[in-house]
């Protein structure tokens, strides 16, 4: 590891000050992916600043028709809180299956999203609910946010304070783990939103999530011809991509069953 600034944040906008001075600092909440990429040196930072506890950012709670999540809420939190479970089952469900109780004790929603790994689960949630991801600064639009792997619409000095979540009528997340170390190999999040409107939302089979419109259009059935189609499908050592495109296919089948 190499050495660095420590920096205990006692404001979201103090760390985003401290955040903005240098293109080599970064923020620490959960670190389940900083802090093993700093052990292994895969980055370097000259400034670490830590917003572990902040006020509020570990808040779950109703927002008028839309379901509030602090950035800070462990993953842990976000599975068990009744709230979260009576708003949408897939969300809470999704929450339980990432990694080990471990990790789902340290690591948090606005970590995940923030960080958009193209194997994570949380971003199939928030593009699946059409969330808002609510900055220190503005509110960005799910579909908008992700922009492929490890990249998202954040600015240099801006925080996660949390998401605004709509409303399903129902929702299911099906996945398929890595036997090691717990992400997507692929996931698919269905979402029926209005009685006309579906969203799918594909995590772990591409280069980042994606909605799959042809899915969309099938408004919750599963046809025998639909095929999961994408130009980035992932193909590494873990799964060819055309055994990933079918897995897809099948996950799909299977949260469209659970939503009965």
């Amino acid at each position: 590891m190499y050495s660095f600034q420590y920096q205990k944040a006692l404001t979201v906008e103090q760390a985003a000050a401290a955040l903005g001075r240098s293109d080599a600092s970064r923020v620490l909440s959960g670190g389940m992916t900083l802090i093993p990429s700093l052990k292994h040196r895969l980055i370097q930072v000259n400034e670490l600043i830590d917003i572990t506890g902040l006020p509020g950012l570990n808040e779950i709670r109703m927002d008028g028709n839309h379901l509030w999540i602090g950035a800070g809420a462990t993953h842990q939190s976000v599975s068990r809180h009744p709230e979260v479970r009576k708003f949408s089952i897939g969300l809470a469900e999704l929450a339980g299956m990432i990694g080990d109780p471990q990790v789902r004790a340290r690591g948090t929603l606005g970590g995940s999203v923030a960080n958009n790994d193209p194997s994570a689960d949380y971003p199939a949630a928030v593009l699946g609910l059409n969330a808002t991801i609510v900055t220190q600064k503005r509110e960005i639009a799910a579909d908008e946010f992700f922009l492929g792997m490890f990249s998202t619409a954040l600015a240099s000095d801006e925080i996660i304070q949390g998401l605004r979540f709509n409303k399903p009528l129902k929702s299911a997340y099906a996945k398929f783990r890595h036997a090691a170390t717990g992400y997507a190999m692929a996931g698919v999040f269905v979402a029926q939103i209005t009685k006309d409107e579906w969203r799918v939302a594909v995590t772990g089979a591409t280069d980042g999530v994606c909605r799959w419109h042809e899915a969309e259009a099938a408004a919750g059935n599963v046809p025998k011809d639909l095929l999961f189609v994408h130009d980035n499908v992932l193909d590494d050592i873990h799964a060819p991509s055309a055994y990933r495109a079918n897995l897809v296919n099948i996950l799909y089948a299977q949260a469209v069953s659970d939503l009965a």
